[in-house]
């Protein structure tokens, strides 16, 4: 037996009926794949996503997929829907959800199925919803294609509950902004809250709670969690972030290149993990507990602000809109950040730190307060400031190749050749681990994983003194951020670069950050080493965001999501404001 196959228990699991669904073995299951195989032609050669996949799932149970970007998890919760047909893939092998044979069913066929019996959530939510139409009546439009009995009214009135169900404050005035108004993390719970509008048999999460911060993860998944157990709705569920998993799904699957490495219930993979590749999945994980190993400070870099000093931001602040419709997202905030050093920003969705972080690359202006690089004021985009999106997809232009992506700021500074800016590029794919043959493949062939690491590679082409990163490793997978995050180190001790990183993973801050800012709603309510502020915070608000990371241990994350429904969600519903 090869060791790209299921072992032990796992591969009966995998290979036998006698699976974890042991509920009601005689009935139909939910979903049945067997022996399904993906080809995507690429010019001359022909790719396989994946490779002889079979496995059941029966009414209300939870099936957890993980693996590396590119393992071919996106591609199998895609072929659940039937959404390769016309993409010119091939597929082998059979699909059924709810009785429905998904190769084979009719245009009308799969209406019914996708929304009404299976719902998918997407890992992008910029590129899911329309631009130009109110998210509440998107929402609607969706309850009323599947209801179509149900009036207008009463379908906005469904959409305002169930954004309100997950965690979208103010839901009846928020219902009526378009996408562009929600932050990142507020996009992605609209786009929930619009696969749950019918309430299916069956939901397919790709990386659901990629772009939300712990409180809100920890909301969603007890939302499904409770979901499932009243209406008995089925969840297959792909993330990269084993956490996720452990307190969400009964049984676990984890895919390499394709196919099936191991298999079984999610307490017994994550404890006792058969094969070679699930332990190295298991020991990139970052946790909380982790801290961060000291970055060995480069040669100084003269500063007219103070010695190493690179950035300094003083009581910036950020309107938008206008009289009673003006927000205040960034409220006298200030910070520095030094040559090597890293400062973290935490904080929920809304709290105003991807806000900020465009203020000290002056993306965008601040209403008031000043922002210095090396001891003068910022009054323009500056390439030694550079920054990387937290959506990779609406941050790389379609229409070009990634290596011509990473090459525009080498061409703007005008001091190499075209070859040696080729070779350049090259360097930075292969340094953010992608192959430098990809250079002239264009953003729609990659994983959403991918298209992050073209961003870093991008972001570090013009050689940088200081890197805002939003979000920077929140659509990779564990080997990915450590790889990521190890090659942020290696700059920092070889260039004295300076970082701000701002995530909503608690263990990536902690793991990545000299300092830690944790925001609320525009203001700093803590700031300190992050040690200090990890091991003993001050502010409740903290001690909220820390309670609600996920752990791996699935009776612990049992006993969290009891103590959260105990406390009827004070802790979370305080948190979310």
């Amino acid at each position: 037996m090869t060791p790209e196959q299921p072992t032990g228990s796992a591969a009966k699991t995998a290979e036998t009926p006698e699976t974890a669904e042991t509920a009601e073995p005689s009935s139909e299951p939910l979903i049945d794949v067997q022996g399904l195989t993906i080809d995507f032609p690429t010019g001359e050669e022909t790719l396989r996503a994946v490779d002889d996949l079979s496995f059941r799932l029966t009414a209300g149970q939870a099936l957890g997929i993980v693996g590396e970007s590119g393992s071919g998890k996106s591609t199998v919760a895609a072929a659940l829907l039937g959404l390769h047909r016309g993409t010119g893939a091939r597929l082998t092998g059979t699909v059924r959800v709810g009785g429905i044979d998904v190769g084979a069913a009719s245009v009308r066929e799969l209406r019914r199925l996708r929304g009404g019996t299976a719902a998918m959530v997407f890992q992008d939510p910029l590129s899911s919803l329309d631009p130009y139409m109110a998210v509440g009546d998107q929402i609607a439009e969706v309850h009323r294609t599947h209801a179509p009995h149900v009036s207008r009214r009463a379908a906005r009135e469904r959409a305002v509950t169930v954004l309100d169900r997950v965690g979208i404050p103010d839901a009846e005035r928020r219902s009526r902004s378009r996408p562009h108004e929600f932050s990142g993390g507020m996009r992605q719970r609209a786009l929930i809250a619009m696969a749950l509008a019918c309430e299916p048999r069956l939901l397919v999460a790709d990386e659901p709670t990629t772009a939300l911060d712990v409180t809100v993860q920890a909301q969603i998944l007890d939302l499904l969690h409770d979901l499932r157990e009243e209406t008995g709705m089925g969840l297959i569920l792909v993330s990269h972030d084993l956490g996720v998993m452990a307190g969400s799904v009964e049984d676990m699957l984890v895919m390499k290149n394709g196919r099936a490495v191991e298999r079984g219930p999610v307490g017994t993979v994550l404890s006792a993990p058969q094969q070679p590749y699930t332990r190295e999945l298991l020991t990139a994980v970052p946790r909380v507990e982790t801290r961060r190993t000291p970055v060995a400070p480069a040669a100084a870099v003269s500063s007219a602000s103070g010695p190493d000093v690179l950035l300094e931001a003083v009581e910036v602040r950020r309107e938008f809109g206008r009289r009673k419709d003006r927000t205040v997202a960034v409220d006298g905030v200030s910070l520095t950040v030094a040559q090597g050093e890293t400062l973290g920003i935490v904080g929920e969705s809304g709290s105003g730190k991807t806000t900020l972080g465009r203020m000290l690359v002056r993306l965008l202006e601040p209403s008031a307060g000043s922002v210095r690089y090396a001891g003068r004021e910022l009054t323009g985009v500056r390439s030694d400031l550079q920054m990387v999106f937290q959506d990779p997809v609406s941050s790389l232009n379609p229409r070009r190749s990634i290596g011509e992506s990473i090459a525009d700021p080498l061409h703007a500074a005008g001091t190499l050749t075209d070859a040696e800016i080729t070779r350049r590029a090259r360097e930075l794919l292969e340094r953010v681990g992608l192959d430098p043959q990809w250079y002239h493949r264009y953003p729609h062939e990659f994983s959403g994983g991918q298209r992050q690491r073209v961003g870093i590679a991008r972001a570090l082409a013009p050689g940088p003194g200081l890197i805002v990163c939003d979000e920077p490793v929140s659509a990779l997978d564990v080997t990915t951020q450590a790889q990521v995050l190890d090659l942020l180190a290696q700059l920092q001790r070889d260039l004295g670069l300076g970082l701000v990183l701002i995530a909503h993973d608690l263990a990536v801050v902690r793991q990545a950050s000299d300092r830690v800012m944790v925001m609320r709603q525009g203001t700093v309510v803590e700031e300190g080493p992050a040690d200090r502020v990890y091991d003993a915070p001050q502010d409740p608000y903290t001690k909220a965001l820390l309670a609600a990371v996920p752990v791996l241990d699935p009776a612990e994350a049992a006993l969290r999501r009891a103590a959260r429904r105990g406390s009827d969600g004070g802790v979370l519903r305080a948190a979310a404001g």
